[in-house]
């Protein structure tokens, strides 16, 4: 009998620290720097709090940190933390035929991973093995086309994560896999229309069910197998038939983690490139000058995810960052976009009044760039009938583009300055920058 899938997935396991290039392991100190910073800086945010409000105290057996402060079950603590991590939507970003945020991967990572006593090393190599899965599976087929969300692929990544740190074996590993992956189908409706706080909370689900998942298998329990190519399975049911790419395994691989992208501005990320170059016009602009009206040409993924009627009048938080219309209208308006924007301008009128200037249309030589490139090209007409127009390819952030690393320290710095100051924030990024160090990962979360 062949193989299945998931007993391949449940293979990859095995990944080592040692087998892990060295541009590998940094990218992911990165991305760890970048989550705790955005997490810290959604500390506090409406979503986080309800979900604290019902999580478990715990007096006995393990228990998972919540980024911030506190502790809860490992479970709840993967949602939690996973929430923090999304809510600002500042997150990273992986881009094929189904678009995710691979960094949500770490909230159960960290969950799994202190909950079981694990080390620095062992950290690393399980959040490379989940950026790798989920975007071989994003590489494989598209969901959103078949109206599911993507992070109905984040189960079986943050699974695959959850049950490299609990120390699952491979068959213990193919039954969460199978339970996770049953019980993960999400529907697309959390991204269209008007959007909830749950846009930030549905990969934080994942996570929970991923950490739940491998602790029942962890103790007995069993799932449904083949999960992919059973009768009503995966492929039957969800993602339609797909091959998987080999999974990178050695120190002359290309792992996927390299082809990830680190957000410069808190939007979605389609919409990156587009901000850049409305804060280009800005600069050009006259005192005085007044904007007639607003072109944008952009790619098809923008148009259908970011560019629906609701866009152009955001109600939610969510729905503001999801809206090319209104992040383009308040960089004109404004210079920037930053948290601000999306919480002391949600009805600014100015900025609501030039979102109803801008015409968003599809550029078919920009939609045969992406997923490779993220374009957009925008032309502002003046009432002085005077035209200024920017195009961005690779948004600040994007590989060809890629942050520095004092970059990315300063996007900590700015989003956790409430926590650290002084010592204590060097002592965070050194201990962020040298996590494969460290002998237990508790102290990475447990500040003091």
């Amino acid at each position: 009998m062949s193989i299945t899938l998931a007993e391949k997935i449940a293979g990859y396991g095995s990944l080592k620290f040692e087998d892990l290039p060295d541009a590998v392991v940094r990218e992911v100190k990165r991305r760890l720097i970048d989550s705790f910073a955005c997490a810290l800086g959604a500390y506090g945010a409406p979503p986080a709090k309800a979900a604290l409000s019902v999580a478990p105290s715990i007096k006995d057996g393990p228990s998972s940190a919540i980024i911030g402060g506190g502790a809860t079950s490992p479970e709840y603590a993967a949602f939690i933390n996973g929430i923090l991590i999304r809510y600002l939507d500042f997150n990273d970003t992986y881009l094929s035929k189904e678009p995710a945020h691979p960094s949500d991967n770490i909230a159960a990572a960290l969950s799994a991973a202190e909950a079981a006593g694990r080390n620095g090393k062992e950290l690393v190599t399980a959040i490379v093995a989940a950026y790798e899965l989920q975007c071989r599976l994003c590489d494989a087929a598209s969901l959103r086309a078949r109206g599911w969300d993507h992070v109905t692929y984040g189960a079986f990544s943050a699974t695959l994560a959850a049950s490299m740190l609990m120390g699952l074996s491979k068959e213990e590993t193919v039954h969460a896999l199978g339970m996770a992956g049953t019980t993960s189908p999400a529907l697309r409706q959390t991204r269209a229309g008007e959007l909830s706080m749950w846009k930030g909370a549905a990969f934080a689900h994942a996570s929970k069910e991923a950490v739940f998942a491998a602790m029942l298998a962890k103790n007995g329990m069993t799932g449904p197998s083949p999960i992919f190519e059973g009768e009503f399975g995966f492929m039957k049911l969800v993602s339609g038939p797909f091959e998987l790419e080999p999974l990178a395994r050695g120190r002359h691989d290309h792992f996927r983690i390299l082809d990830t992208y680190i957000k410069y501005f808190p939007v979605e990320y389609h919409a990156q490139s587009a901000v850049g170059a409305a804060i280009e016009i800005y600069n050009e602009m006259e005192e005085g000058d007044a904007i007639e009206a607003v072109e944008v040409k952009t790619f098809r993924a923008a148009y259908e995810i970011i560019s629906g009627a609701e866009k152009w009048r955001p109600k939610t938080r969510e729905t503001a960052d999801h809206s090319l219309p209104f992040v383009v209208a308040a960089a004109l308006a404004d210079g920037t976009v930053n948290l601000a924007t999306f919480t002391e301008k949600l009805e600014d009128a100015r900025i609501l009044g030039l979102a109803e200037k801008v015409r968003v249309t599809v550029d078919d030589a920009l939609d045969r760039l992406y997923p490779e490139a993220v374009p957009n090209r925008i032309e502002v007409k003046l009432a002085s009938d005077r035209r200024i127009s920017r195009e961005i390819i690779y948004p600040k952030g994007h590989p060809k583009d890629a942050l520095t690393d004092r970059e990315v320290e300063e996007k900590f710095r700015a989003l956790s300055g409430w926590l650290f100051s002084g010592e204590s924030m060097e002592r965070a990024l050194d201990a962020l920058w040298n996590i494969e160090k460290a002998s237990d990962i508790r102290g990475l979360l447990r500040w003091e």
